[in-house]
């Protein structure tokens, strides 16, 4: 089974998966969305990527404040949990610290030489999939 990593954004859902083991995490594709609100459309191609990379967890990015408070984004983020609690109510939904994930993956980026044009068009799965990483590797470690 593997772990579906979410960065949840007003416009748009960066996705990234794990691996069969459980070690690595790829980024895959930028759920684009209308409006902060609208849940459904997400919600549809989420749960076709749950069966077709048959997921039993998901980790949603939750943007703690860099002094650890949580603001606005939090509250969005925990509404949109809710959203997928309810729609896959046998998946865990784990709310994973992603701070410095979106900094992370620009760096990353930069450090690739991708252009300013295609960084925009991928910023959201890569942040997906440093907040996937992270998670898989501290449980790896708790092992």
């Amino acid at each position: 089974m593997r772990k579906l990593g979410l960065d949840y954004g007003d416009k748009t859902i960066g996705v990234a998966i794990s691996d069969g083991f459980g070690w690595t995490a790829q980024g895959i594709e930028v759920i684009k969305r209308s409006n902060s609100t609208e849940y459904k459309k997400s919600i549809a191609r989420i749960a076709v990527l749950i069966k077709e990379y048959e997921i039993d967890t998901i980790i949603l990015g939750y943007p703690k404040n860099m002094d650890n408070t949580e603001g606005e984004r939090c509250e969005k983020t925990k509404l949109f949990q809710k959203q997928l609690e309810t729609a896959f109510p046998t998946i865990p939904v784990i709310l994973w610290d992603e701070r410095m994930s979106t900094i992370a993956a620009e760096r990353s980026l930069l450090e690739a030489d991708v252009s300013r044009k295609k960084r925009k068009s991928i910023i959201d799965k890569m942040a997906a999939m440093h907040i996937l990483q992270g998670y898989l590797d501290k449980k790896q470690n708790e092992n």
